[in-house]
């Protein structure tokens, strides 16, 4: 399961909370399986991981 990263400065510039997200402890595959779909688009700010799949300039944005 491939998740990208975005650093805490940029994840504020395209105000990342405003999407759906969960706790770094959380199981990425159980969340793309029961809730996002299997192609969702997933990015680490901090202590999240954010489902930016209706905004995908942020996915390509991050590094990973």
């Amino acid at each position: 399961m491939k998740v990208k990263h975005l650093k805490i400065a940029e994840g504020e510039k395209v105000n990342i909370g405003r999407f759906p997200n969960f706790g770094v402890g959380g199981s990425i595959r159980g969340m793309k399986e029961k809730y996002y779909g299997k192609d969702a688009l997933l990015v680490r700010c901090g202590s999240y991981i954010y489902n930016v799949s209706d905004v995908p300039e942020i996915y390509d944005r991050a590094s990973g």
